[in-house]
């Protein structure tokens, strides 16, 4: 089956599959924070305070905010790549799962080990002997001992993340498609 590109689609559809798996992705974060009763929000106030902001007002929403943007520019990095090769447009669920999780495991590899590894893990340790506040101390200390496990969780929540933005995308995809519109 042959599928014309239409690019203003396939991005939308691509780029809004990120954004609301990066939605989903968070809310299960947030729930981990309830079943671990740390502070709401404590994954996303690392990566926040990780960049410098060491406030308990701030961090969080900063950590929420590039989450989300990670999740959407992922995304739309899937449709850019669609627009130069057809064998990365996720038509269908089916494929668009393969893709998407593809994509996940990518971001995993390029963006969050690097990132947790040489930048935010480093930080951790050090805020566990001199923090700038009360807050990120108590931050660092709820992930002391837990690089391992963190990694290793992250890989099943990016394949989660591959999975909810091929299903999206695919699926949205394949409805304009099937509409008899031109697809990307």
């Amino acid at each position: 089956m042959k599928i014309e590109k239409n690019s203003r689609y396939l991005l939308a559809y691509c780029t809004l599959a990120g954004l609301l798996s990066s939605i989903v992705i968070s809310g299960l974060l947030f729930s981990l924070d309830f079943i671990s009763k740390t502070p709401f929000g404590t994954f996303f106030a690392v990566i926040g305070s990780s960049l410098g902001y060491y406030d308990s007002n701030t961090s969080p929403y900063v950590g929420l905010l590039l989450h989300f943007a990670t999740g959407t520019v992922a995304g739309n990095l899937l449709g850019q790549g669609a627009l130069f090769w057809n064998r990365l447009i996720p038509f269908g669920i089916k494929r668009g799962i393969i893709l998407g999780i593809i994509t996940g495991i990518s971001l995993w590899l390029i963006l969050f080990l690097p990132l947790t590894a040489y930048i935010i893990q480093p930080k951790l340790n050090m805020f566990n002997f001199s923090a700038p506040n009360q807050y990120v101390f108590v931050i660092a200390q709820h992930f002391q001992g837990l690089y391992l496990a963190v990694v290793i969780g992250s890989f099943f929540f990016h394949l989660i993340y591959g999975i909810i933005l091929g299903l999206i995308a695919g699926r949205l995809i394949e409805l304009k498609y099937s509409a008899g519109n031109s697809v990307n």
